[in-house]
C-alpha cells in the first residue's frame, strides 16, 4: 500500500501500514492469491515463564518495515544474487489470528483453521507466534501439505509430556506434533540448559526417531551430515524458537539461553536447509517485544531471520524450475 503522495510515493520504513517487509496486506484469507502469506498468531495463553509473546507479531512485523521487498529482488552481495524478487513472487501479509483471552482451544482452532486454508491453496505459510504452543495448532492445519518433517531450532526439546495435567503447553509442541501420522523425523537443533523436559522425554523422543543435537553438537558435525537422515528434496517445515539464539543476540524471550547460535551460523543452516529439502511452512515464536532493547534488537533479528529463509527458499525453486 501506498503512502498518500502528489508525485511518486517514496514509502520510507517508517511510514505506512506496518506489514511484514511492507508487503501488501491480504484481507480474503480464503482467496490470498500469493506463494507465500505472513500470518500472525499473538498468543501466550500457554506460556510458562515471562509472558510477552502475544505482541511478538506486532514486533517482528514492526522491525521488518527496515528493510522491504521490490520489483527484481534485493542483492546479496556475499552470495552475488538477488533475492525475493516481486516480479516472481508474491508475498502477502494476512494479519492476525483471533486471539479469545482464556479460551485456548478457540484460540488454537482459529490458527488450524486458518492454516487450512493458506495451505490448500498452496500458499506457503509463515506463523509469527506467539508462544512455541502455536506450532502445534499450526501443524494441525498442514495436514494437505503432508507428509513431512520437521526442522526445530529451540534451546528447549518440547517435549514435555503435560504440565498439572495440561498438554499445550509450550514445553510440548513437538511431542505432540509427533503424534500426528503425517509428521516423519523430527530435527532439533540447539538443545541446552535446562527445561521443562527430563530425561523420560528425552528418552521418548529419541525413541520416535528424532535427532537431537545441542549447539556445539551442531557444530561439530555440520548441517550437511545432519540433513544426510532426510530424504533429499523432502518436505519439510521449520520451527524456530527465538531461544534457539545466544541470549545476547536476543535477549527478548520468555526463557532466554547463552550458549546459543549466533545469526550468521543460522543463515547459513536455512541456505542448506532450503537447498536440502522443499520447506513447505515456518514459524517464528517466542519473541516477547517487552523484555526487547531499545533498538528493538530481537524482533528485528526475528524478521531477518524469516526474511532470510524465505529469500533461499524462493530462489532454490527458481533454479529448480530452470
Amino acid at each position: 500500500m501506498n503512502n498518500f503522495s502528489i508525485g511518486t510515493p517514496v514509502n520510507l520504513a517508517p511510514t505506512g501500514i506496518a506489514s511484514f517487509a511492507k508487503c501488501p496486506i491480504c484481507l480474503d484469507l480464503h482467496h490470498t492469491g500469493a506463494d507465500i502469506a505472513v500470518l500472525g498468531a499473538p498468543f501466550d495463553l500457554a506460556i510458562q515463564g515471562r509472558t510477552g509473546t502475544r505482541l511478538g507479531p506486532r514486533g517482528i512485523r514492526t522491525a521488518s518495515t527496515r528493510f522491504s521487498y521490490k520489483p527484481g529482488g534485493s542483492y546479496d552481495p556475499e552470495r552475488d544474487e538477488m533475492y525475493l524478487d516481486t516480479n516472481r513472487w508474491t508475498i502477502v501479509d494476512c494479519g492476525d489470528v483471533d486471539y479469545v483471552p482464556g479460551d485456548l482451544e478457540t484460540t488454537f482452532q482459529n490458527l488450524t483453521q486458518a492454516v487450512r486454508l493458506l495451505t490448500e491453496q498452496g500458499t506457503m505459510p509463515v506463523i509469527l507466534g506467539g508462544d512455541h504452543s502455536v506450532t502445534y495448532p499450526a501443524i494441525l492445519g498442514m495436514e494437505a501439505a503432508g507428509p513431512f518433517d520437521i526442522i526445530h531450532f529451540d534451546a528447549h526439546l518440547d517435549w514435555t509430556r503435560s504440565i498439572g495435567g495440561q498438554t499445550r503447553s509450550n514445553g510440548s509442541p513437538m511431542r505432540n506434533c509427533a503424534a500426528l501420522p503425517y509428521v516423519g523425523r523430527i530435527i532439533h537443533l540447539g538443545i541446552r540448559g535446562i527445561g521443562s523436559s527430563g530425561p523420560a522425554d528425552f528418552a521418548d523422543a529419541r525413541a520416535n526417531g528424532d535427532q537431537i543435537h545441542s549447539v556445539k553438537e551442531t557444530r561439530a558435525l555440520g548441517i550437511e551430515r545432519i540433513l544426510e537422515d532426510l530424504t533429499p528434496g523432502g518436505r519439510v517445515y521449520l520451527t524456530f524458537d527465538i531461544d534457539g539464539m545466544d541470549a545476547a543476540c536476543a535477549p527478548a524471550t520468555g526463557s532466554p539461553m547463552f550458549g546459543g547460535f549466533l545469526y550468521d551460523e543460522v543463515v547459513e543452516m536455512f541456505e542448506a536447509i532450503a537447498k536440502h529439502s522443499q520447506v513447505i511452512g515456518m514459524d517464528m515464536v517466542e519473541v516477547a517485544p517487552p523484555y526487547d532493547d531499545a533498538g528493538d534488537t530481537t524482533a528485528y533479528l526475528a524478521a531477518r531471520l524469516v526474511s532470510d529463509l524465505l529469500g533461499f527458499v524462493t530462489k532454490e525453486r527458481e533454479r529448480a524450475e530452470q
